[in-house]
């Protein structure tokens, strides 16, 4: 039965065109889209609820919590029910749980929200990732960076659309039913080309990631820790070390976000002509020295630049590794993905923590150049686990 289950799944991923591809990118960025639209409305719920920094810090790992608690178990939801299910199930739950966020008046129950939120999202993530997977094999071409480059595009969008919509005086529940309406639209548009199936393979339903798989894990937890380290304390770094305004210092992320959505569209040509190999080893290289520059140069507008190249350098490594996840013959597709998902949430998670607890005793500008230096080694090991994956591929 398994067995017939398997062929099934690949007979009809080999006939993956233009409808399952518009679709994936339609769930990435509907996926960036969602998480990003929360960041504008933390101001507010937190002077709704009357909290201070500590409590709404706690808040906040429960997003994190929920999207951890869910990811493994949302490889193997889409293993059994197929990308399409777990994929629109998961939409409607965080469609469900924005709003609630936005007028929750009690912390039990906004906890509770995000808790939702969180699971949601990571379901999502994991799922939508195993569909990438499933439809660039069957594409027979690197696509994997064009849909990480719509999540980014979403995020922008996600971002950028709530706060213009809070600026122009609507309450924060109109902002959040005006990213439900989106969401709705491009489910409702797209989500009937989503794969019905999932990965087809046997297996249990959650494993602890091993061989390639783990090495995988560890790269893309060094990627987002970075990502993380820029969201986190790259306008701290300005304002603190080089003395930039405060209203000043966001730039940095903004540059940093442009140069990862630019690399991600043009990822997939780079891999065509380059090869994975070398796309993941030069991007590890250009964000460490990025970063370098960014922290041993006296000049904010040469940090800018460093920031800007720890963009461009990292924008294309998760697609990269995710693709190799799927290649990968160690572990089974769903549990490979949902492992490489959740160890690189983790780095978002735990690193810019780390990088503060770290920054108490050396200085923010080592603890960030400690980043660069798991950069390094990053791009050194890339070589040799892009070589075990594509060696699984062939055999």
């Amino acid at each position: 039965m398994r067995l017939a289950e398997t062929h099934a799944a690949e007979t009809h991923a080999a006939s993956a065109g233009a409808g399952e591809i518009a679709s994936t990118r339609a769930a990435f960025f509907v996926s960036g889209l969602a998480m990003a639209a929360w960041a504008p409305l933390v101001p507010y719920a937190k002077a709704r609820l009357g909290v201070d920094d500590g409590t709404l810090g706690l808040l906040l790992l429960c997003l994190g919590g929920g999207s951890l608690m869910a990811m493994p178990l949302a490889g193997m939801l889409t293993a059994r029910l197929g990308c399409r299910r777990v994929i629109l199930a998961a939409a409607a739950v965080i469609a469900c749980a924005l709003p609630v966020l936005t007028v929750g008046a009690d912390v039990a129950v906004v906890a509770a929200a995000l808790m939702v939120f969180g699971a949601g999202l990571g379901t999502i993530d994991v799922a939508m990732n195993i569909q990438a997977v499933l439809v660039e094999r069957a594409s027979g071409r690197a696509i994997m960076s064009g849909f990480h480059g719509l999540f980014s595009l979403g995020g922008i969008t996600g971002a950028g659309g709530t706060a213009a919509i809070l600026w122009g005086g609507a309450p924060p529940l109109a902002a959040a039913l005006a990213v439900m309406a989106i969401m709705a639209a491009l489910m409702l548009r797209f989500g009937g080309r989503l794969l019905r199936h999932g990965t087809g393979s046997a297996g249990p339903a959650f494993a602890l990631p091993r061989g390639p798989v783990l090495a995988i894990g560890i790269l893309c937890f060094i990627c987002f820790l970075t990502e993380g380290a820029m969201l986190d304390w790259s306008a701290v770094f300005l304002t603190d070390v080089r003395g930039v305004a405060a209203a000043q210092a966001g730039i940095a992320f903004a540059l940093f976000s442009v140069a990862m959505t630019a690399g991600r569209f043009l990822g997939d040509r780079l891999v065509q002509a380059a090869g994975p190999t070398l796309v993941l080893c030069g991007g590890g290289l250009c964000a460490a020295c990025g970063l370098t520059l960014a922290v041993l140069s006296p000049w904010p507008a040469a940090a800018l630049a460093g920031f800007v190249l720890v963009g461009a350098g990292c924008s294309n490594v998760a697609p990269l590794l995710f693709s190799a996840a799927g290649r990968q013959r160690s572990m089974p597709e769903h549990l490979s993905v949902a492992a490489v998902t959740t160890l690189g949430y983790a780095g978002v998670l735990a690193g810019p923590a780390g990088i503060g607890l770290v920054a108490d005793h050396v200085g923010l500008g080592t603890a960030l150049l400690g980043v660069a230096g798991l950069l390094t080694l990053m791009a050194a090991a890339s070589p040799a686990v892009m070589r075990v994956t594509r060696g699984a591929e062939r055999a």
